[in-house]
């Protein structure tokens, strides 16, 4: 029995060493400054922007502040999953690309999210927790939003 225990322990190591191997494209573009961005280009107050960059803009813009476990499958497979599903629903880089109408229903959806918690997601925030919305930043985050509209 102790032998059979060996041999999986060892079979899952060799697995988990060898998924190392995979290693997805970073989502980095350090140093790129995008005209299109959103705090660029919506002329964003300095508080407002803050609280963009530190809860969302390691999943919705193209570039996202890893951490050590973010280089180790398969949390890094997930990693790269959720971050490339973020930017299909919304690149704040991107954001002057976006049609007015595209950009009005966005603010709607982003006001929404935050109003009801369901952004920045939970299982981002239970390993980032300065990104994390406290009341106040919520308020100030949907006061700004409600202003744009």
């Amino acid at each position: 029995m102790k032998s059979k225990l060996k041999i999986i322990a060892m079979v899952l190591l060799f697995l988990f060493i060898a998924i190392q191997v995979y290693q997805p494209t970073l989502n980095v573009d350090k140093g790129q400054v995008y005209q299109t961005d959103f705090i660029q280009s919506s002329n964003v107050p300095i508080e407002v922007g803050n609280i963009l960059r530190t809860s969302c803009y390691d999943c919705h813009s193209n570039n996202t502040n890893y951490v050590w476990y973010d280089y180790i499958q398969p949390a890094r497979f997930l990693v790269e999953n959720h971050i490339k599903s973020a930017k299909e629903d919304l690149n704040f880089n991107d954001w002057g690309k976006y049609s007015n109408r595209k950009q009005e229903r966005l603010l709607t959806s982003i006001k929404k999210q935050i109003k009801t918690g369901k952004m920045p997601l939970p299982s981002y925030t239970l390993m980032h927790k300065d990104a994390e919305l406290n009341n106040a930043q919520i308020k100030i985050l949907t006061s700004w939003l409600e202003e744009q509209e």
